[in-house]
């Protein structure tokens, strides 16, 4: 019996990944761009895209979006990630704080930011005749609370791996066989995620993160989010590494302090994507994702 579901989830595995491959070779028969993060989601978009044009001589352009909500070892991993697979890349850099205003955090600013970032994504490349846009949405982020879909929806971008149904796992496992040098590499979304809604923004709370975090991350830990309320720091690591972390609580207390936080917390339930969102709302919006999906795969 055993044996009969693992043939089944390998066959779905299949079929996902094969109308993923034909999406994409009818994608890339024009010029085509891709919203490049550097993650495993798009640069499995991105690599897939790029075999695709080879076979009708277009142009795949990686767009990368730079702004003071993520780190600059993100840019660095988008140009290396995007010089292997030989796109034509782009990077903007956008104040989107202010530009989006999103300053003091709003329950909506996932909304407003990806308006505001894909908009000017598409002015870019438009001025280059090209009019179709894809992003990495998978199906895993049609479960959590991502009221950016709308905007991505609203604006008419495209989402190859989600429209196939394919699975964080099954990304990471297709990029792994692409060769893809970051196929396993942690997600990494906006440094906003790490505080509560209504939190004001600034360039020194985000800095004492990715400095937080990064120093987490050069002791070994894989996914790793330091979460702050105020004058506390709440660490999320993987629950396998929360013995680990003991082991280094005085380097980490004490590294954490100087970055000014007076409370150093350790989350027992461990790293979660989106600990952060609040209830209200977060069924509709993600019940208004499927549908879009839905609708539109239709």
């Amino acid at each position: 019996m055993n044996e009969i579901f693992k043939d089944s989830r390998e066959d779905s595995r299949t079929t996902k990944q094969q109308l993923f491959l034909e999406s994409m070779d009818q994608y890339a028969r024009q010029d085509v761009a891709v919203a490049f993060s550097g993650g495993a989601d798009s640069s499995l978009l991105l690599k897939a895209a790029c075999q695709a044009a080879e076979k009708y001589t277009t142009k795949v352009y990686a767009v990368t979006i730079q702004t003071e909500l993520h780190t600059a070892e993100d840019l660095e991993t988008a140009k290396r990630v995007a010089e292997e697979t030989g796109a034509y890349h782009m990077i903007l850099h956008i104040d989107e704080l202010k530009e989006a205003g999103i300053e003091r955090n709003p329950i909506d600013r996932c909304y407003l930011c990806k308006k505001l970032l894909f908009s000017r994504l598409r002015e870019n490349v438009e001025k280059l005749g090209v009019h179709t846009i894809l992003e990495g949405t998978n199906a895993d982020d049609l479960k959590e609370y991502r009221p950016g879909i709308r905007a991505i929806h609203e604006l008419g971008i495209v989402s190859p791996l989600a429209d196939a149904g394919m699975t964080k796992a099954e990304v990471r496992a297709l990029a792994f066989s692409y060769g893809i040098s970051v196929a396993d590499r942690p997600a990494s979304p906006c440094m906003a995620t790490r505080f509560p809604y209504g939190t004001e923004l600034t360039k020194e709370k985000m800095e004492a993160v990715k400095q937080g975090e990064a120093y987490l991350k050069s002791l070994g830990f894989y996914n790793v989010r330091l979460r702050v309320q105020e004058e506390l720091a709440r660490i999320e690591i993987d629950t396998e590494a929360l013995n680990k972390a003991l082991k280094y609580r005085e380097e980490i207390v004490k590294f954490l302090k100087k970055l000014g936080y007076k409370y150093i917390t350790l989350d027992l339930e461990g790293f979660r994507s989106g600990s952060m969102d609040i209830a209200q709302g977060k069924g509709e919006d993600m019940q208004a994702s499927r549908e879009q999906l839905k609708d539109k795969m239709e």
